[in-house]
């Protein structure tokens, strides 16, 4: 059988793409590429497109079907391409009999298998027992997104939040620890809204607590993205006093200016995440953060984008995810007066220059340390704040390495003693 998947996204998608086929595996389909495609920028969509007509030209024969969230904002477009086969929503594509009824022409001259994702109420625990061999694993504990950022097209792409049951998530984590899988990465679309659809409302902190307490064989739990105004206590004190949940994590920010912050419906301040960040060092001294931001948003001035230079500092950031912005339709800030793109690509390139020399200097600092490396593929691994290194391994060992040296991509590494 041949299932490919091309995943463009967040880490959500590269979970789902792997659940996906799993399904079509199972499912006895055969010769197709599953596109799980991303809206969150307009260049997003446009790369998918490019895809989809370069995977047709190189196998004619091949079935394709697209999904993901651009599939289900722009489902219309994506069906009138003539290289596409199939069109699945983002409701339906976590679905195993979706798959197991899956036949090519399906549901008579339609090309679109799309509902409402406005009304999904529900988020199933999806199982997998591994992620194609890798050492590390993203478990899906929450989907959609409640809140309605003035950029954002996702909460119409993946729906309103939903929680997956604790027990659900627990129990998955075990089958992965138990199979080897030396680290977990609760992913989600804003996982920070975890828990108050579920019984009890529990809240990522006491998810969090929950797994390191009844998963003990588990090594390394790590939390993606996080909108921080939303961090709870527990999830604070599992900061604090939890040494297997890995000290990084990546801030939802989005500006470092506080009227832009007010115009994308965002609902912190700078100060909000400026004390965030210190609360977190003073409770683990090694933390780590990265952030999203995004350049050039409407009516963002020089001296507002100034400021988001100026928090990269403040913060201490050394992952830099950065968007030049991009016009959403169907937005709000698309109505808003649009600053001109070259400048927000030079803003952009500003921001990356500047988050590069602080994962440089992030790297120069670690010299001579003592680190624990989780090896992903043959002699590359990272250490417990995601900095890539080079050292001697075999996928899944966690070694003690030695940091000496780094180059453009991160550390360089000798082994010392295998802790696991």
């Amino acid at each position: 059988m041949s299932i490919e998947t091309l995943t463009f996204g967040c880490r959500l998608n590269a979970f789902e793409s792997e659940v996906m086929k799993d399904h079509a595996g199972s499912a006895g389909l055969d010769n197709i590429l599953i596109v799980n495609s991303c809206a969150v920028t307009q260049e997003a969509v446009r790369q998918t497109r490019q895809a989809i007509r370069k995977a047709r030209r190189e196998n004619p024969d091949i079935k394709i079907v697209v999904t993901g969230c651009a599939a289900q904002t722009d489902a219309e477009s994506f069906a009138a391409m003539g290289e596409v086969d199939l069109v699945v929503g983002n409701g339906e594509k976590m679905k195993r009999e979706t798959y197991e009824g899956l036949k090519f022409g399906i549901g008579g001259n339609s090309k679109i298998l799309v509902d409402d994702i406005m009304s999904v109420k529900e988020t199933a625990g999806h199982l997998i027992e591994g992620m194609d061999g890798r050492a590390r694993a993203f478990v899906q504990v929450q989907n959609g997104c409640d809140h309605r950022c003035t950029f954002c097209i996702i909460p119409y792409g993946r729906g309103p939040s939903r929680s997956v049951p604790m027990g659900v998530v627990v129990d998955q984590i075990k089958k992965l620890a138990d199979n080897g899988i030396g680290e977990v990465v609760l992913t989600g679309v804003d996982i920070t809204s975890y828990g108050p659809d579920l019984p009890g409302k529990p809240s990522l902190g006491a998810l969090t607590q929950a797994i390191l307490k009844h998963v003990p064989q588990l090594p390394r739990l790590r939390i993606s993205s996080i909108d921080s105004i939303e961090a709870d206590e527990a999830l604070m004190e599992a900061i604090k006093s939890e040494h297997r949940l890995m000290p990084h994590l990546h801030l939802s920010l989005q500006s470092g200016d506080n009227m832009i912050l007010k115009r994308m419906k965002r609902r912190h301040l700078r100060e909000d995440t400026i004390q965030f960040v210190n609360e977190a060092k003073a409770m683990r001294p090694d933390m780590v953060f990265g952030a999203d931001i995004i350049a050039g948003f409407p009516t963002e001035t020089d001296e507002m984008f100034a400021n988001s230079m100026a928090i990269v500092k403040e913060c201490d950031l050394t992952y830099l995810h950065v968007f030049p912005y991009s016009p959403r339709p169907g937005t709000p800030a698309a109505k808003m007066p649009q600053v001109d793109k070259k400048v927000a690509k030079d803003r952009a390139a500003k921001l990356r220059a500047l988050g590069e020399q602080q994962f440089d200097a992030f790297c120069a600092s670690q010299m001579g340390d003592t680190k624990s490396v989780l090896i992903e593929r043959d002699n590359l691994g990272r250490t417990e704040q995601f900095v890539p290194i080079r050292v001697e391994g075999a996928p899944g060992e966690i070694l003690d390495v030695k940091v000496t040296g780094q180059d453009q991509h991160g550390l360089i590494g000798e082994k010392q003693l295998a802790v696991a």
